[in-house]
């Protein structure tokens, strides 16, 4: 049983008298990249050549080039590992799938990552491409994939790497309700992490493997679970949450590492702003004795890798016309962080549902419903370009059109806010609908006061109404969780224009736009 964790003045006692069969390794990781190959900026949306130049931008991957090089140099024994959601994010993602990931990753030098969500966005197909182009595995514990051909004979639950003289036992994580949130197919079903680890930890373990890191795209809550329910794991590279963990910052979630059970969890918020270095040393029975770092920042200080700015740059080619084309102004910023549209009203959030009602306004739908998960960035205030709509917007999602009975849109409703402990995606950004919801009481009964727009103002709804309704595809065929919007009895349309498109237009017809909140979801 791996429990045993000492702190830096135990294990310097225990290595004085032990130091040559003290085993060193630095665990460089990065989670939740999204396709932002280029510089970010601290908006986590686009960030262009002049601010770059001026050293307003973050990340992209030649930074990252640069940062793992001087951190391998850094270090005796390192590995490089990924908590998953490479795919989908801006334009690189729209047009060549995973094709850049892998060339990056591969330039790069990964050791392994795991499957994210998103990884599943464009079905099993681009998921096997992109393992077949890659240099290093592919992980996923946590389902069964034996009905699935096209991975079946790929998709390794775990694998075993060599470094230093020492095996590395490494397990993915994907998240359990990764069929509400991507698109899997019928034939991968997903089980709960627990028992999926520490079956993989058993088998490791009886292989004579006695150091386990666990790549896992579950969440840091989830994470800690898995730390505090199972044996013999050592350190858990997270992902999923977008979880910023840091011993230096305020606005970090956690320490880094949070310790759990003797379980080093650690996470590097998202987008390759951050590229976590994690310091770990096992005594000679596998034990893990101490667990340092800090997660590094990939700001200007970080010069950019000239070779991989180059590639970058012709890849980014056919995307330019897209992308530049200015379609609106923003009279000021647009907010769209995650952070407070999976718990709130936002800005972003109310932009879309309100375009995406004006669209279909004439058909007669008088309400919108927009998961939060799907808007994926800020917009800086000035000209709004399409390839800024595209990175708040990157799933190709089309609108959805609908009729639901008003106690339809309440229990759709209560799964909007079932989750908002946990940040999720399901949060619901709405439109001609005004609702309020109390945190303190249990899930599925947090809704109240919903009002909906009538030719009189806002009415009560009606649970025993008929209502038209719009949403995305993806939300309308049940995903995030929101089943009452799913089945062949809803009347439902689900091959409506593109969502970016509908935003960018709506945009378009307001602008200058002025971003807004409005009181329409309030919280007791």
């Amino acid at each position: 049983m791996k429990t045993r964790f000492l702190t830096p003045f135990a294990a310097l006692a225990l290595s004085a008298g032990a130091a040559s069969a003290d085993y060193s390794l630095t665990i460089l990781h990065t989670n939740d990249f999204h396709a932002r190959f280029e510089p970010i900026s601290k908006y986590d949306s686009g960030c262009d050549a002049e601010a770059n130049a001026e050293g307003k931008c973050f990340g992209g991957s030649a930074r990252l080039v640069s940062a793992v090089a001087a951190a391998r140099a850094r270090s005796n024994n390192s590995i490089l590992v990924d908590g998953g959601d490479q795919f989908q994010g801006t334009l690189f993602y729209t047009y060549y799938k995973g094709k850049v990931a892998a060339e990056m990753m591969n330039k790069l030098g990964y050791d392994a990552m795991t499957v994210g969500n998103h990884e599943f966005d464009d079905g099993p197909e681009v998921l096997r491409g992109f393992m077949d182009a890659v240099e290093f595995p592919v992980l996923m514990s946590n389902a069964d994939v034996s009905g699935e051909e096209i991975l079946a004979t790929k998709l390794l639950k775990s694998t075993v790497i060599e470094r230093g003289g020492e095996k590395l036992g490494l397990i993915g994580l994907t998240p359990e309700d990764t069929h509400e949130l991507a698109s899997p197919g019928p034939n991968v079903h997903f089980t709960d992490p627990v028992p999926a680890v520490q079956g993989e930890v058993d088998r490791l373990t009886a292989q004579g493997v006695n150091k386990i890191i666990v790549l896992s795209h579950s969440g840091y809550k989830v994470d800690q679970r898995v730390a505090a329910e199972t044996t013999g794991v050592d350190v858990i590279v997270g992902g999923h949450t977008n979880t910023y963990l840091s011993n230096v910052s305020d606005r970090a979630e956690g320490p880094y590492p949070t310790m759990v059970n003797g379980v080093a969890i650690v996470s590097a918020y998202a987008y390759g702003k951050f590229l976590g270095e994690l310091n770990v040393t096992f005594d000679d029975a596998g034990e893990l004795i101490e667990a340092k770092g800090e997660p590094l920042i990939m700001d200007a200080g970080v010069t950019e890798d000239a070779a991989t700015v180059e590639r970058i740059a012709t890849l980014a080619v056919p995307l330019e016309e897209i992308r530049q084309k200015v379609v609106a102004e923003a009279a000021a910023p647009i907010e769209g962080n995650r952070d407070i549209c999976r718990v709130q009203e936002c800005a972003m959030g109310n932009l879309v549902a309100d375009a995406m009602l004006d669209r279909v306004a004439d058909q007669g739908v008088t309400v919108a419903i927009a998961n939060s998960g799907g808007l994926r960035a800020s917009i800086d205030a000035g000209a709004v370009t399409m390839g800024e709509v595209l990175t708040v917007l990157p799933f190709q999602n089309t609108l959805s059109t609908f009729e639901i009975s008003g106690q339809g849109l309440i229990d759709a409703l209560e799964n909007g806010v079932s989750q908002v402990e946990e940040v999720a995606g399901r949060f619901p950004q709405v439109a001609g609908l005004t609702f309020t919801w109390d945190p303190a009481a249990p899930a599925g009964a947090r809704v109240s006061e919903v009002m909906v727009a009538s030719e009189d103002g806002f009415v009560p709804l009606d649970p025993a109404a008929s209502y038209l309704a719009v949403t995305n595809n993806y939300v309308r065929n049940g995903g995030d969780g929101y089943k009452a919007f799913s089945g062949d009895d809803k009347n439902a349309y689900d091959y409506g224009p593109d969502l970016a498109d509908v935003t960018a237009e709506y945009l378009a017809a307001q602008s200058p736009y002025q971003p807004y909140t409005d009181g329409r979801i309030s919280k007791k």
